[in-house]
């Protein structure tokens, strides 16, 4: 019974069991499916509601996009609207700014007109400024003389100013430009062209030279005028400004401070003369160093600073000045330049000027160039012509022109090859070391001179004749052995003696041209008397020479200036003052008349003044002396050398012919 009711209660609990897990299946499938079922529906619903949400979104976008769009339209119109509006007012402003820039070009050009007349008024101011500053230190000069003198010298100074009106003029006129014609090789017109060529280029302006010749052909004068059109039309394009520039001229002075510390630079012109002049001037105080850079790269150098036009001792003396500075030897801020200056129509005149220009291009204005001239054309407070000066300067030049006439006349028939330097140089060292003296002793002075002479005509010679050969011409390039190429040691090489004319002399000549000024040019009398005082000043300094060499043997006294000129005057007029002037015809006369026939007249290819004085009057003097051989000899930068030569030989070969005639002539005498 009890395993029936425990049957029975597991079978109860069994059958519960059973239930229970069916009735749990049955609920959970129950359950699934509700859940899938309710799952299904969601989901529809869900995508009911989806695709309800996508139409409102797309109702709502569509709406929205409808208003964006009014919106955007609306904008757009008005910013169309506004670009109108926008363009309109931005017309508007250019227009006005056109008018604004037009307005403001026109102040513009009428700024730069005021300013061109401020700039015009400031050059005319400095100009009138120097002018007076100039008279005022002339005042001095001209208060010794009459009224009509001091006219006419200001009146010289006028047309002097006047040669540079034109340019000065052109300058100042924005409408206005210039083309400046010259004569070919007129040296006047070297000087002139670098006057209008600086005074022009410094004011903006464009500088066009032509030079005319005999040559008709025109077409590369128009070619330039082409050029010189085109190029103010690309001016105007770009519209260059032309700032105006005062061509007032201010040099630098050399003060009395100066003198203390500077080297003041001498260009080398005849190194027997100069070695002597060095050491007199130094004893009066300053610091005079005479240049030595006689050589080729002097030249070179010359052309790089010169117009070639300007003649060849311009370029020279240039050229050995510039060489010196630019070497780095000396000290540029103590450093000082002197130069002679005569003051006539010669282009040698205006050595300062080319100085002068070519320190400026060389970015060294700074430096003080000293005119060492007679007439007061230009003062230095620092730099004075005194007694002892003047004094020491002249017994330098005696002593020079006496050393270069005894030592030519001896050396080429000295026995003994060499003694005739070897004695100069001894003599020289004796009157450097009385020069440097700061006592003026014309007894030690006219000591020396005799001493000179005797010792060099007692000196031994060989018997032998040979032909002599006067050297005459402008002064630079006859004496100086770089002008000339050495024209002495080749004379002496081919067997000649050379014969140089004194330096003195044409100090002499210049005092002696007064006198014709006086008689027919207007000139006071009152001056050329001061000159013939001047003649009679320089020839008591070789009094003691000229009486001595009358004594010698083998020697000749130098000529009186007054004699040269009553021989020139029968071929040229003594007017004839430029340059050598009459004064070559006369030493060429003197040559001749004392038995050198056979002449060399040196001259600077393109001198005016020499190819007159000198080569023109060549046939006149041969028709009235046959037995002259007398050649001209050009010399310049380009010049040939061996045409020189051969010239020279072709001379000396006709010499030689004439030798032995002479021997019977002076045997006959």
């Amino acid at each position: 019974m009890y395993s029936i009711i425990l049957a029975a209660s597991i079978s109860a609990v069994v059958a519960v069991a059973i239930y229970a897990v069916v009735t749990n299946l049955v609920i959970k499938t129950s359950i699934r499916k509700r859940r899938e079922a309710a799952v299904k529906e969601a989901e529809a619903e869900g995508e009911m509601i989806k695709k309800e949400r996508i139409l409102q979104a797309k109702e709502k976008f569509i709406q929205l996009k409808s208003e964006y769009d009014r919106q955007v339209n609306e904008r757009n119109q008005k910013i169309a609207q506004s670009e109108q509006r926008a363009k309109q007012i931005e017309g508007n402003l250019q227009n006005q700014q056109r008018e604004l820039e037009n307005k403001l070009r026109e102040n513009e050009r009428l700024k730069e007109q005021m300013q061109n007349q401020l700039q015009i008024l400031e050059h005319k101011k400095e100009e009138v400024d120097q002018m007076q500053r100039e008279q005022n230190a002339r005042l001095e000069q001209i208060s010794g003389m009459s009224s009509e003198d001091a006219k006419n010298i200001l009146i010289e100074n006028m047309k002097a100013e006047a040669k540079t009106e034109a340019a000065s003029y052109v300058k100042t006129q924005p409408n206005l430009d210039l083309i400046q014609l010259n004569s070919f090789g007129c040296g006047l017109d070297a000087v002139t062209t670098d006057q209008v060529n600086d005074i022009l280029t410094r004011s903006g302006k464009i500088y066009t030279l032509l030079k005319i010749d005999e040559v008709n052909n025109l077409g590369a004068a128009r070619i330039r005028v082409r050029s010189l059109i085109a190029a103010i039309r690309v001016r105007e394009m770009r519209h260059y400004h032309k700032p105006i520039v005062s061509s007032a001229y201010s040099r630098v002075y050399f003060t009395k401070e100066m003198k203390k510390n500077y080297t003041i630079l001498c260009p080398q012109m005849s190194p027997i003369h100069f070695d002597l002049i060095e050491p007199a001037v130094r004893s009066c105080g300053y610091n005079l160093e005479v240049l030595q850079n006689s050589d080729r790269t002097a030249i070179d150098t010359g052309l790089k600073y010169v117009n070639n036009d300007a003649c060849y001792p311009s370029l020279i003396v240039v050229g050995q000045i510039m060489d010196a500075l630019l070497s780095g030897k000396y000290d540029l801020e103590h450093t000082a330049v002197i130069m002679s200056q005569t003051g006539g129509g010669c282009r040698a005149s205006n050595y300062i000027g080319f100085i002068r220009r070519a320190l400026e291009r060389a970015g060294m204005p700074q430096i003080p160039v000293i005119s060492l001239n007679a007439n007061g054309m230009e003062t230095n407070p620092g730099f004075k012509i005194t007694l002892p000066l003047l004094t020491k300067a002249m017994q330098a030049v005696v002593y020079g022109d006496l050393f270069m006439r005894v030592l030519y006349a001896t050396r080429p028939y000295e026995a003994k090859a060499g003694s005739a330097n070897a004695l100069h140089e001894k003599w020289k060292a004796i009157c450097i070391k009385s020069l440097q003296k700061h006592s003026l002793s014309m007894a030690e002075f006219n000591r020396n001179i005799r001493g000179i002479i005797h010792d060099f005509d007692e000196l031994p010679r060989r018997d032998v004749q040979k032909p002599r050969v006067g050297i005459v011409g402008e002064i630079l390039v006859k004496f100086s052995p770089l002008a000339n190429n050495h024209v002495v040691e080749l004379l002496e090489a081919e067997g000649a003696e050379a014969v140089m004319p004194d330096l003195l002399d044409f100090l002499l000549y210049c005092f002696y041209n007064s006198n014709f000024k006086a008689d027919n040019l207007g000139g006071k009398r009152s001056t050329a008397h001061l000159c013939n005082m001047g003649i009679s000043l320089l020839e008591y300094f070789r009094r003691t020479c000229r009486r001595e060499l009358e004594r010698s043997t083998h020697f000749l006294p130098p000529a009186r200036i007054q004699d040269l000129a009553s021989m020139a005057k029968h071929y040229v007029s003594l007017g004839n003052q430029t340059g050598e002037g009459w004064f070559l015809t006369g030493e060429m006369l003197e040559l001749i008349h004392s038995g050198t026939t056979n002449i060399i007249c040196t001259q600077p290819f393109g001198c005016l003044p020499n190819h007159i004085v000198g080569k023109g009057v060549i046939k006149g003097l041969r028709a009235s002396h046959p037995e002259a051989n007398i050649i001209a000899v050009d010399y310049d930068p380009g010049a040939s050398e061996v045409n020189q030569l051969n010239r020279i030989k072709l001379m000396l070969s006709t010499a030689q012919k004439n030798l032995p005639e002479r021997k019977k002539e002076s045997r006959i005498g």
